[in-house]
């Protein structure tokens, strides 16, 4: 009984004693790192993927039917304007001219024997007339006389105007042989060919022969949907499209390989329609090649500058949602306060700010998700870069 009652009374004194000691020991709040809001300067970039294309792309095409003779360059290779690249084999040609140079002389032959014959109609017709005056023979001899000096004139219409045609022939027959010489358009760069010595072409190939394309400039390719329209719209400076157009800052391409072209480029033209199919707009890019890095079919993105200035930004990290709320916590003494944020965008693991948050106001920046509004914080104030940086390398 006595060792029962002894250990009754030591049980006693240790739940009183555990009382009194948490009676003394509160549980301090946890450290929070925040930071003070503050404007900066933030630059950023629209990024689009894009198909690049030379400034003019020229396909060669015959303007008449025949067989690939001679082809005077290879496939890469630079050509000038009026250069001579394919010929196409003119044997039918030639003998087709040389038919109608025979009908042109022939056609001058009759010529020169219509004249005659109106010449000699003319004689008769002058002869008759005293003749028919004095009465010496009938008015009907007269007048078959000028019959025949008409029918002589219409003769001599008829030589010409086949003289005409037979020239005219001869002229097309030339002109088509011109055509079996193939040169080129433009100043380029001589593509894939489609065809080659001995085969057929013809002006109604589905392909054609090769193409021509001028690659000292390049125009970049890429589209917006309607929405990334309107925000391009009511966000760049200018009234009407073709002023935010002019006022777009130089756009950058990165290549496929991920580098950034050595140029920069300069926004144009777009289609003002958005095609109701797809519901997007495209744009058109110019750059310099002079390198001749670019070609047709390259790819990449065109990177188009933003920047903002003397804006209130947060980290990211900083931030939670609720259906479709953003919201971040601020600090008021020692407890944290939801507040809701409303974002213009998001550069570099930063929301910038539009309304939300004041210059100078404390924001929780890690651990959000294990605060409530009113939880007691003690605040740890860091720098917004160390923030930045620890969500780049996560």
């Amino acid at each position: 009984m006595k060792k029962t009652s002894v250990l009754l009374f030591v049980f006693i004194l240790l739940i009183f004693s555990c009382k009194k000691e948490t009676k003394k020991t509160k549980t301090a709040p946890l450290p929070y790192p925040v930071i003070s809001v503050a404007k900066r300067n933030v630059n950023t970039y629209h990024i689009f993927p894009t198909n690049i294309t030379g400034i003019n792309n020229n396909q060669l095409r015959p303007k008449i039917s025949g067989y690939i003779k001679e082809v005077l360059v290879d496939e890469g290779e630079k050509v000038k304007k009026g250069q001579l690249l394919f010929k196409l084999e003119t044997n039918i040609q030639d003998q087709n001219a040389s038919v109608a140079k025979n009908q042109i002389t022939s056609a001058t032959a009759n010529i020169e024997a219509a004249r005659a014959q109106v010449e000699s109609a003319q004689v008769e017709v002058n002869k008759l007339i005293p003749l028919v005056e004095k009465n010496i023979i009938s008015a009907v001899q007269l007048e078959t006389a000028r019959a025949n000096l008409l029918k002589a004139k219409g003769g001599l219409s008829q030589a010409l105007a086949a003289h005409s045609s037979a020239e005219a022939n001869y002229r097309a027959i030339n002109e088509n042989i011109k055509f079996s010489n193939i040169t080129s358009p433009i100043d380029g760069v001589v593509g894939k060919f489609n065809y080659r010595i001995g085969a057929l072409v013809s002006p109604l190939d589905s392909k054609p022969i090769t193409t021509v394309s001028d690659v000292s400039k390049v125009y970049a390719y890429f589209t917006i949907n309607e929405k990334q329209y309107i925000y391009f719209f009511q966000n760049f400076s200018g009234k009407t499209l073709e002023e935010k157009i002019k006022l777009v800052p130089p756009i950058e391409l990165e290549l496929a390989n991920g580098t950034i072209y050595q140029e920069k480029g300069t926004l144009e033209t777009s289609t003002g329609v958005i095609d109701p199919n797809t519901g997007t707009i495209q744009f058109r890019v110019k750059f310099d090649n002079k390198d001749g890095l670019l070609t047709n079919g390259n790819t990449g993105k065109v990177r188009i500058p933003r920047v903002y200035k003397n804006v209130l930004v947060i980290p990211e990290s900083a931030t939670f949602e609720q259906q479709g709320v953003i919201y971040a916590f601020k600090t008021q003494g020692d407890s944290a306060v939801a507040t809701v944020i409303e974002p213009r965008d998001r550069v570099h693991n930063l929301i910038v700010v539009n309304k939300g948050v004041q210059e100078r106001e404390k924001i929780i920046v890690k651990g959000i998700a294990s605060l409530k509004n009113g939880t007691k914080i003690t605040p740890k104030l860091v720098n917004i870069d160390s923030i930045i940086k620890i969500a780049k390398v996560q």
